[in-house]
């Protein structure tokens, strides 16, 4: 069927996302580049329906005219439609049951604040504006696996650390049920997707480029492993090219989506600086693991620490980031604590004496309480306590400390 008679069909009175509306969608996500603030506004009062009869008719206002241009009166729904079916992908709209509603609100609310006229507007690649449709490719329903995630951004030339740290986080975040988020690039964002598919959890790209286009071309088999439990998501159409823009355009998909957004390694100017600060506009926790200060891939995480008003938190451990988006009282993480010893514990007394034992040679309690600075009496009492700690021994003449055990440094070891 024609396009325009598909639309004729929905503008009819159709409900639900019938296969005018997703016509209509489909269309929209290509006569137009993503993150058009007046663009998307207009769909929004008219319907996308009637907005894509209106600029097939030359009908729409001047201005919103002015940027379909040519497109206009070309038709690549079926298509773009076919192509995504062929790929396992598919049209996600709006109007579905499995469209995002709730963390793609914030951008809703971000985008009414923008003035009225383009004067004054955000640049198209900053700008945070909802999407008009997303195509994701993949076995996962999108609002299920967004419900509980984080974003894990950083350097696509990373250092050998921030490939480990990300990974670590990618798995452990996905070991404790959470996705993990990322674009798909080279460096931090391959090795968060890796580490959480190690864990067998489904993770989620969102690309710059059309889902059936893999891009970096080596990361063909990554994309594959991804879409078999979890998703890839754009809102370019099938066969579109990962342009330099809409990599910019991208990023807000991935603070949008998420709870917080991780930055492992980050460069002095980066995307993932950019990542973090739409994260902070949009009202997510920005998280922040630091690096080596001599690692010119940690200047940017370190900026976004010293920022004033984003609001960055340290993070070093999945732990860290659950606590940090989770629910209050629920996803606190454990305290961090060295090696537990037989010394802690101790009152002050017993560890004065403890520490006046001799190394060698065993001493009476007098010589005890001389060195200790207490009575005799006080180091009779912590004596037994001692011994049964295995901390200190009687050599059948005084009292030493105990020797360690082989292999590693015992309870007598110094402190």
């Amino acid at each position: 069927m024609r396009l325009d008679e598909d639309l004729e069909e929905a503008a009819g009175g159709a409900t639900g996302p019938g296969p005018g509306l997703r016509r209509a969608r489909a269309w929209l996500s290509r006569a137009v580049e993503p993150g058009t603030i007046d663009f998307w506004r207009y769909v929004e009062d008219v319907g996308p329906v009637e907005a894509v009869r209106r600029l097939r008719a030359g009908a729409a206002p001047e201005r919103i005219r002015a940027l379909v241009g040519a497109r206009a009166e070309e038709d690549a729904t079926l298509a773009d439609l076919a192509r995504a079916e062929r790929c396992g992908a598919r049209l996600l709209v709006p109007e579905d049951d499995e469209w995002p509603a709730l963390p793609l609100h914030a951008l809703t609310l971000a985008v009414a604040a923008e003035p009225v006229g383009p004067k004054g507007q955000s640049d198209r690649t900053t700008a945070l504006v909802p999407p008009l449709a997303l195509w994701v490719r993949g076995t996962g329903r999108l609002d299920e696996l967004v419900d509980r995630s984080v974003a894990i951004v950083g350097s696509r030339a990373s250092t050998a650390y921030g490939e480990h740290v990300a990974g670590e986080l990618g798995h452990d975040l996905g070991a404790r049920d959470w996705t993990v988020v990322s674009g798909g690039a080279f460096g931090v964002d391959a090795a968060a997707h890796r580490g959480a598919l190690v864990a067998e959890a489904p993770t989620l790209a969102v690309l710059a480029c059309g889902v059936d286009r893999p891009y970096p071309a080596a990361h063909g088999a990554l994309f594959h492993r991804i879409a078999e439990t979890g998703l890839l998501v754009s809102e370019w159409p099938p066969g579109c090219a990962p342009l330099r823009h809409r990599f910019l355009v991208r990023n807000r998909l991935i603070a949008a989506l998420t709870r917080g957004t991780v930055v492992v390694e980050a460069a002095a100017r980066s995307g993932a600086q950019a990542t973090a600060r739409r994260a902070r506009d949009l009202g997510r926790q920005v998280l922040i693991v630091p690096g080596p200060v001599t690692s010119a891939m940690s200047v940017g995480c370190h900026e976004l620490l010293r920022e004033e008003g984003l609001g960055a938190v340290l993070v070093s451990s999945a732990a860290q980031v659950v606590e940090a988006v989770g629910r209050i009282g629920e996803d606190l993480a454990p305290p961090v604590a060295g090696p537990e010893s037989a010394r802690d514990g101790l009152g002050d007394v017993a560890a004065r004496v403890l520490d006046a034992c001799p190394v060698r040679t065993g001493v009476g309690p007098e010589r005890l309480a001389a060195v200790a600075g207490c009575d005799v009496l006080e180091v009779l009492r912590a004596l037994p306590a001692l011994e049964l700690a295995g901390l200190v021994e009687w050599t059948g003449t005084g009292w030493r400390l105990a020797p360690p055990p082989k292999g590693r440094g015992g309870p007598g070891a110094a402190a």
